[in-house]
């Protein structure tokens, strides 16, 4: 990876995410990280740049990675943050989610599930009481539905040489019973094939709550993070938009990488 950009409003969600950023990719040399800050008036210039200094003052203290700071007016937060991606190319957004509660709400959470949509690049999502770890297991969920078309397997495949963690790939379908059909062990061997140099691990869960299967899954396997690749009706539409799951996202410590197929 080059270029990660990580928004900021500075209110705690934001700061959290700088946090967990900045601690990922210490010691990952070539790294320029990207501290972003959109401001509504002219006005408010000097104290969005006065308060980006600070930031980046605090996070060289907790590891060292190039930081570039940028802050810039602009009427829409969203449209500003993916114009920044598209030009300085980035492979990575990192970004806090909103708190539990309306009051605990900030600007940047409210929008991070609307720069998810925006396709741009990966979106690493962090709950607001994400505490960093060392990136030593990720967890891949996948419909194991046509998964050469729908997997984006070079952004995933990026991820996972800079980090170089242990590969999970779990299916939850309530069909699972003893022995997987010949449809699903098809797309089984089409995953290996696809992840072969980083030695994957299957797990067919016959279980009716995905969402719940998963974070089951993410708690008992230690999971750093979890990659969602977004479909429409798929598995990340349904863990953002019922309210039973919020708990993955919302309460879970296990930061969510968000692609598009």
């Amino acid at each position: 990876m080059k270029t990660v950009i990580v928004p900021v409003d500075f209110s705690e969600t934001s700061l959290n995410a700088a946090r967990y950023a900045m601690k990922l990719l210490t010691g990952y040399y070539g790294v320029n990280m990207i501290l972003h800050n959109v401001y509504d008036k002219p006005s408010q210039a000097g104290e969005a740049q006065d308060k980006l200094e600070k930031l980046k003052t605090e996070l060289m203290e907790v590891g060292i990675v190039k930081i570039t700071i940028l802050a810039e007016e602009g009427s829409d937060f969203i449209t500003e943050l993916e114009k920044l991606a598209r030009h300085q190319q980035a492979d990575l957004v990192i970004m806090g989610i909103t708190g539990r509660s309306a009051i605990g709400q900030t600007f940047i959470g409210s929008n991070t599930l609307k720069m998810v949509e925006r396709k741009v690049c990966p979106v690493l999502i962090i709950p607001p009481d994400a505490g960093y770890k060392d990136v030593k297991n990720v967890l891949l969920a996948s419909d194991f539905r046509n998964v050469v078309a729908s997997t984006p397997s070079v952004p995933i495949k990026k991820i996972l040489k800079t980090f170089q963690p242990r590969l999970h790939v779990i299916n939850v379908d309530s069909e699972h019973y003893v022995a997987l059909t010949e449809e699903y062990q098809e797309e089984r061997n089409k995953l290996l094939e696809m992840f072969r140099e980083f030695d994957p691990e299957f797990y067919f869960l016959g279980l009716y709550d995905v969402d719940e299967a998963v974070n089951q899954f993410a708690a008992d396997k230690n999971i750093d993070f979890i990659i969602l690749i977004h479909k429409e009706q798929s598995v990340l539409s349904r863990l953002f938009v019922k309210s039973h799951t919020k708990k993955l996202a919302y309460q879970s410590s296990v930061p969510i990488l968000a692609l598009h197929e």
